[in-house]
Formats: C-alpha cells, structure tokens, sequence
C-alpha cells in the first residue's frame, strides 16, 4: 500500500485517507524543494492540485483535477489503483496519522462520555497523541459514503 504525502490544499482528503486506513501525511509547508525532499526520504507518492508543481525523478506525483471530495477520493483510489479494504477502515488517527492499537475499556473510563463507556467494548488509542476511538454512528456514514463512491 502505497505512502501518501498531500499538499496543503488538499487537509479534508487526508482526514478521508486516513479515515481508510491509508498511510497520508498532510504537508503544511508549500515549498516544493521540501516536499520532494519529504517524499523521497519517506518513499511516499505526492497528492496535489497545484499544476506548477515540478515533476522530479524517483517520485510520483498524482495532480488531482477535482475540488469536491468525493470525487477527490474517487480520483485518488482510481489513480492509485486501489480499493478501500473495510478491515483497514479506522485503522489510523485521523488527526496524527498513527496508527491505533487496542487498549482495554477499564483504562479509559472517565476519558470518554459515559454513555460511550457503558454502550461500546471496544475502544483504540493513538499512540502519539493519545486520541481514543471507538466504532460510533460515523462507522455507517463511512460506510454509506464509500458504497456511494463505489457505485
């Protein structure tokens, strides 16, 4: 599967990526000599919008002609030649792009609502900033976004 790095216009289709399960490092920086510089030392693929972008060697740089992010994602799995598997779906943090490991519902009680606690069992945490996740009514429109895009 495939590194990715994006561009800073494109924040709302790394959330998405990640959302997938995909490996999608959001770049704030639009200097172009430390974007490539990133990818190469990372071996990721660049997502961008921005045409004046120059190509360089050894990289591969994916030019996204849409706005909208359905058709965004649309493109990136087209281009990238894949489809979204349901078992890597929530797999990463949305915010730092590390992945979640599991960790036992006793160890955050009083970290998450009440109502969440005492309604899911199973619960993850990022590793790198502590965000913990759970499977809530988002799994669905997840799910009912990626059948739209699939149809």
């Amino acid at each position: 599967m495939a590194k990715l790095l994006l561009t800073k216009e494109l924040g709302r289709l790394a959330k998405w990526l990640r959302i997938l399960g995909y490996d999608a490092e959001y770049a704030r920086e639009s200097n172009p000599a430390s974007l490539i510089i990133q990818a190469l030392r990372q071996e990721r693929v660049i997502l961008t919008r921005n045409h004046r972008l120059p190509a360089s060697r050894g990289i591969k740089i994916i030019t996204l002609k849409t706005q909208k992010l359905k058709e965004q994602l649309v493109e990136t799995l087209r281009e990238l030649k894949v489809d979204p598997q349901t078992d890597r779906m929530f797999s990463r943090c949305t915010i730092c792009n590390k992945e979640l490991v599991s960790i036992d519902k006793t160890k955050i009680k009083g970290k998450v609502p009440e109502y969440v606690y005492n309604t899911q069992e199973n619960f993850f945490v990022c590793t790198a900033c502590n965000r913990i996740y759970w499977q809530g009514t988002h799994w669905g429109n997840v799910n009912s976004i990626m059948k739209e895009i699939k149809g």
